[in-house]
């Protein structure tokens, strides 16, 4: 029985000045720790392509597969996160909306501190790192709050753009907030028909590569304090 384990980050390493910690900041230690231990669990980290041909074909994966995925772009992940993927021979994807490309987390002015995402130089470093670049739309606006038209733009938009600067096929997106506005049906065509193989959400645990829904794939929020030992065992007999 294969199962595959998405693990969503945010930030990785130390704030960056004048902004201060939360638990969406993993320090490096604990990223590298956290790797570690999933190693020692049995389970293989794969890249975009094999996780998404397994979605298909789930002989493909290994029996334990796990995803590491980066949301938002946060450009500590070049000086933090990637040399511990690196040491680890892992891959890695990270979600990033396009139209904040350069700039910083805006979108969470209410509740995160203001921090540098990633430009376009800074995310070919890390595809050169082996960090795979996908879709957080473009905005980063909840899709229950937006009319199918909007909803369409945005992932349209984002992946035209990533896929324009960076050179790489987008074909997996994560819904900004994990608000995937109850997944109706004129969305998952909207996904299909911009491209998109598969989407992800925000929050859940492992799951059965045979039962997956690819267009509402759960992922396991990475904190501080995750207890990854019992994330990944949840659901081990299902």
């Amino acid at each position: 029985m294969r199962r595959i384990a998405i693990l969503a980050y945010h930030k990785v390493g130390p704030p960056s000045p004048g902004a201060w910690e939360t638990w969406f900041s993993v320090p490096a230690v604990t990223f590298a720790e956290q790797l570690e231990a999933l190693y020692a669990s049995g389970w293989e980290t794969v890249d975009v392509g094999t996780f998404l041909r397994g979605l298909r074909d789930p002989v493909a994966l290994p029996e334990r597969a796990a995803v590491i995925t980066l949301d938002d772009g946060y450009r500590s992940a070049l000086e933090f996160a990637l040399p511990a993927l690196r040491r680890f021979g892992s891959r890695a994807v990270m979600f990033v909306p396009s139209g904040f490309v350069g700039r910083t987390n805006a979108f969470d002015e209410d509740d995160e501190p203001q921090e540098p995402l990633c430009g376009w130089d800074e995310l070919r470093e890390l595809v050169g790192g082996g960090v795979s670049v996908q879709s957080h739309g473009v905005t980063h606006r909840r899709f229950s709050e937006l009319t199918p038209a909007d909803r369409q733009i945005e992932l349209e938009r984002s992946k035209a753009e990533l896929e324009a600067g960076l050179g790489e096929p987008v074909r997996l997106f994560a819904y900004p907030y994990g608000d995937d506005a109850g997944a109706p049906p004129e969305l998952r065509k909207a996904l299909a028909r911009a491209g998109y193989v598969a989407a992800c959400g925000y929050g859940g645990g492992p799951f059965r590569a045979t039962a997956a829904d690819p267009y509402r794939l759960e992922r396991v929020a990475m904190g501080p304090d995750t207890d990854l030992a019992a994330a990944l065992a949840c659901g081990a007999d299902d």
